[in-house]
């Protein structure tokens, strides 16, 4: 056996870390962090050391696989039986019923692939359906409205200046365990340490006492869904006690003041829980620090006011005079730029609607959760074929189980992936790309996200199969041939365009881009400096030339927004004994996969419902005892578990648990414990589209 070291990278969350494996006879005998990476710093968590297990895998596919539909069983085929089939079941579906007849589905591991950004969206694009949906309305679409609203862009996201700030205000974010989320912040645990160590503080709302919640410097309980009324009252704390820092290019900030004067601290005690005075302390505490930086993930993204509350966050930044401000939230200047090279649009709100809710799109996608009823209500558009790529909605998204029998239903199903889950096993063909420890890859949106400016380009560690496919071979196969079958196809020149665009390879592409920059970043430089090539820490002073609206100025007050505030107001609370759920996520997992990966799940279990003690008491339920858990959609059944981690009035359940893996296989395995969105509702919405994921109303008994 013959030992050697190479280099890799994470792609399983966007902390984007760096990797030294050492492979052996062929095979990974292990994984550790790369200290000379410049953003990860030699960190690494329990998902990087198992990237070599999603390689090896036995339950992942390998070659293109097909079902029968009479008997279900599976068998593998061709690439070149299995691509013509795919394009035939589109094409017909688009020739039959239109182009809206094919709905399309994004999951979340293609932003972590480069093949997927840079020929997956040509895929898309050639479709032309309107049916469009993806992971992103149950994760994020209120930060990238507000980014559109506010700044012009809805990837002109400002990211927590974490190495230099003195005060980390935290609302519904878990970084202890996710390594940030639209801040990729490898190894937060040290930098944390740091920030307290040159005397900083981090405070942390959040209505469970997570990983991140423990290690705060002060943490307080809040209701879910009452995160807005929390943060406005911060700013309407500030704008009556002054003074404020508002720059010269933002506007609105009258409307602002008008708004906000209904939410004071005592209207916001009533709502949240959180005292009058500490709403008060915190606000007058972060305009004080010497660079303090608002930030708010998931748990806010994902309620019935998420844009709200993404509003109020930017807020609290730009009136403590800490937006685009050294240890304030400030903007990356990435090698390859996605937003100033126009690779990236900016982004759109309600321009058209869904047939059947008459819910807007927001950058052209509806939201996931009206997927379900546009696949079964009969009509013009309505889906018959469905495309999804990389994602398992039927587990991750609002009311899996409906949707689950929705997709029984349709004509035609194809999916891009390496599973079979409870999504892809409704399908008629999968597709299965390479790993990606065989593929090289450079992330072109977690750079643009860093908290600090790095470049690096990772080439593959293993040569593909020769009968394998990458994933951008099979979206130039697919657009190529489907395009070929329809009966309104492009021009001559269009097509002729679309097979040279999709001909060139992602590692080509990759040269082009950062030629085209001005870091004077090269791939050839990348390529000598495997590890990672440190641009610096961020700069301040981009704005007001990096906004992207038309006339460089912040908008302060989205009418959109500000119309949303009667019904914030109108929304009723939560009765003294009524009981909402939260979800929650563990660094062993990957939202709804790897549960397979004995690497990862050994240990105690983690899929229990989460209760406090007084809760259960007062209901005469026992610790580790089954309960029914039901809300509005449906009824589950899982075991309890007592703990003071939880607020009163809260129950929480995992994303992603109690589901089979590899369904239909001879190693399905059975994931215990249930998901939070076997009980979340796809009627309730921000404004956005986002599912309301977060304080939906259950009983347990």
């Amino acid at each position: 056996m013959t030992a050697e070291t190479r280099l890799g990278v994470c792609n399983l969350c966007e902390a984007i870390c760096g990797l030294v494996l050492t492979i052996e006879d062929g095979a990974v005998s292990s994984v550790r962090g790369n200290p000379d990476d410049p953003l990860s710093r030699g960190h690494i968590c329990p998902k990087g050391v198992a990237i070599a297990d999603v390689h090896v895998d036995p339950d992942r596919l390998r070659r293109p696989v097909r079902r029968d539909r009479v008997s279900g069983e599976w068998r593998e085929i061709d690439w070149d039986e299995a691509l013509d089939l795919v394009a035939d079941g589109l094409a017909a579906t688009i020739n039959q019923h239109g182009r809206d007849a094919l709905g399309i589905y994004l999951g979340n591991p293609n932003v972590h692939s480069l093949g997927s950004m840079t020929h997956g969206v040509g895929l898309v694009k050639v479709l032309r359906t309107r049916n469009k949906f993806s992971a992103t309305s149950v994760d994020q679409l209120p930060h990238q409205l507000m980014a559109h609203l506010m700044f012009g862009h809805q990837l002109l996201l400002p990211v927590p200046d974490i190495d230099r700030t003195s005060y980390f205000l935290v609302f519904g974010a878990n970084p202890m365990a996710s390594n940030g989320s639209l801040m990729t912040v490898p190894d937060f645990p040290q930098r944390l340490r740091e920030l307290k160590k040159r005397g900083g503080q981090m405070v942390v709302f959040d209505p469970c006492r997570t990983e991140t919640a423990k290690v705060a410097t002060e943490h307080h309980f809040i209701r879910p869904g009452s995160d807005a009324w929390v943060l406005l009252a911060m700013v309407h704390v500030l704008l009556r006690e002054g003074p404020t820092t508002v720059p010269s290019y933002a506007e609105g900030l009258a409307d602002v003041d008008r708004a906000v004067q209904f939410f004071t601290p005592e209207r916001a005690e009533a709502a949240s829980g959180v005292p009058a005075s500490d709403v008060e302390r915190i606000a007058r505490n972060l305009a004080a620090a010497d660079g303090g930086v608002a930030y708010g993930r998931v748990g806010v993204s994902t309620h019935a006011f998420g844009s709200l509350c993404q509003r109020a966050i930017n807020l609290l930044n730009i009136l403590t005079g800490n937006l685009d401000s050294v240890g304030g939230a400030m903007f990356t200047s990435p090698a390859i730029d996605l937003i100033g090279t126009g690779l990236a649009g900016r982004g759109h709100h309600g321009v058209w609607r869904s047939r059947v809710r008459g819910l807007p799109e927001t950058g052209g996608e509806f939201p996931v959760s009206a997927l379900r009823e546009e696949v079964t209500t009969a009509g013009e558009g309505q889906i018959r074929a469905l495309l999804t790529l990389s994602g398992n909605p039927v587990l991750s998204t609002p009311d899996g189980a409906r949707l689950d029998q929705a997709l029984a239903g349709v004509d035609f199903m194809a999916a891009v992936d390496i599973y079979l889950n409870e999504t892809t096993r409704h399908a008629d063909v999968i597709l299965p790309p390479t790993s990606s420890l065989e593929r090289d890859h450079y992330d072109l949106v977690f750079h643009a996200l860093a908290v600090r400016n790095t470049a690096r380009f990772t080439p593959a560690v293993f040569a593909k199969d020769k009968d394998a496919l990458h994933d951008w071979q099979i979206y130039r196969e697919l657009a190529l041939r489907t395009v070929a079958r329809l009966e309104d196809k492009p021009s001559l020149k269009a097509r002729l365009l679309l097979r040279a665009r999709l001909g060139v390879s992602p590692t080509r592409l990759i040269a082009l881009l950062l030629a085209r920059g001005r870091t004077g970043v090269t791939l050839k430089k990348l390529r000598a400096r495997p590890a990672g090539l440190d641009l610096g820490p961020l700069r301040p002073g981009l704005l007001p030339h990096r906004l992207q609206t038309r006339d460089h100025r912040i908008v302060l007050a989205p009418l959109l927004v500000l119309d949303d505030l009667r019904r914030l107001i109108e929304t009723p609370l939560p009765g003294a004994d009524e009981l909402v759920l939260i979800g929650r996520r563990h660094q062993q997992d990957c939202n709804s996969w790897l549960h397979n990966t004995q690497r990862l799940t050994r240990g105690k279990a983690r899929h229990q419902l989460f209760m406090h003690p007084d809760d259960l008491a007062g209901r005469s339920l026992t610790d580790g005892s089954l309960v029914t858990v039901s809300s509005r959609v449906a009824t589950v059944r899982v075991e309890v578990l007592a703990t003071d981690d939880i607020m009163r009035g809260v129950v929480s359940l995992p994303h992603g648990y109690g589901h089979t893996t590899n369904p239909g296989m001879q190693t399905a395995a059975e994931v215990p414990g249930v998901s939070i969105n076997d009980l979340t509702d796809p009627e309730r919405l921000d404004i956005s589209g986002n599912a309301a994921l977060s304080g939906v109303p259950v009983t347990v008994s």
